[in-house]
């Protein structure tokens, strides 16, 4: 009976053991199989578009308004943001961690940047369409371009400031690790509270512009049926402006929402006064692996509202490649 009291704990011990091997393996799988081909194909197919978007800008587009200085900034962010992409995916692809500190700061800091300017200058694209509805000749002192560049100067800073705790608690866990050692912010340690940290950050770049984009959609839908009713017939050319804020606001309900929940359940899953299991705390990581590529897919989305913001952006950049393509022809008949 002795004998087989220990073998049988023998085997719950070796099976325990195993079980912790196998799930602490998970991570490691979802980064070369999952996060490694997601993050290649993002970038295959983002980086073009917005590098569509900010050269037509550039090349194209003489008469700037308000909405064209929110949409290059965005464009500009998603592009910046899509660079970082190609090493990520190699590393995960060979199994490999960032070696180089200021690499793994610069990362993360562009990632986190990008992350929270993007909901930004989608609202201010939202309260645009909601004051070129309330006024059409463009007349408000917020449709000017002066006024759009003090709220892009003011957005950059904003989202700086949320994002610079995090800077310091990523140098304060690279130091920590002997500057070996490069992990993602929901897996931090420093002199700052992370949890704490995440959930105002969650409030401060998510809940609040998100709730902007919504109170936006709201104002747009309602000012629509009263011009309805007033004029007796459908608004039809302001229609385009309630569809563009109201897609804004599921896409980053859907993208975002996901990623912000599981990485603070992830952060709180690592405090000692959860008293989770080893195991329990891998497949909270791995939920909150598989939710990450999902959040930055916005990168990819947003030159679909680019299109969408009106038709003059769109006649310029197809007449500009068409005049390419004649230029090309001609060239190409005298040989």
């Amino acid at each position: 009976m002795v004998v087989l009291s220990i073998f049988s704990t023998s085997n719950l011990y070796y099976s325990s053991y195993s079980m912790v091997l196998d799930c602490a393996q998970i991570d490691d799988v979802l980064e070369k199989y999952y996060l490694s081909p997601f993050y290649g194909i993002e970038f295959a197919i983002g980086f073009p578009g917005n590098l569509l978007v900010v050269l037509g800008y550039i090349c194209c587009l003489q008469e700037w308004q308000s909405y064209n200085i929110y949409l290059f900034n965005l464009a500009v962010s998603d592009l910046i943001f899509l660079c970082t992409l190609p090493r990520l995916s190699y590393l995960y692809a060979h199994g490999q961690s960032e070696t180089s500190p200021y690499s793994c700061v610069i990362n993360r800091y562009i990632l986190h940047v990008n992350l929270y300017s993007s909901i930004l200058f989608m609202v201010w694209l939202s309260m645009d369409r909601f004051m070129l509805i309330r006024h059409p000749t463009r007349n408000h002192y917020l449709q000017s371009r002066q006024a759009a560049l003090i709220v892009t100067g003011l957005s950059w800073l904003a989202v700086n400031v949320e994002v610079a705790p995090m800077i310091a608690l990523m140098v304060k866990d690279l130091q920590i690790q002997n500057l070996s050692l490069c992990r993602d912010f929901a897996s931090l340690k420093g002199d700052i509270n992370p949890l704490g940290y995440s959930l105002g950050l969650t409030v401060t770049g998510y809940i609040i512009p998100l709730l902007g984009l919504c109170g936006f959609s709201y104002q747009i839908a309602h000012l629509l049926r009263v011009q309805e009713r007033a004029l007796q017939r459908r608004t039809a050319s302001y229609k385009r402006p309630l569809r563009v804020v109201v897609s804004a606001a599921a896409m980053f309900l859907i993208l975002y929402t996901p990623y912000h929940v599981l990485r603070n359940v992830r952060i709180a899953s690592r405090q000692d006064w959860a008293g989770l299991q080893p195991c329990t705390k891998m497949y909270i990581e791995a939920l909150y692996i598989m939710t990450r590529p999902l959040a930055f897919l916005h990168s990819v989305i947003n030159p679909v509202f680019y299109f969408l913001m009106g038709d003059k952006f769109r006649e310029l950049l197809f007449s500009k490649f068409r005049k390419l393509v004649r230029k090309t022809e001609q060239r190409r008949e005298p040989a």
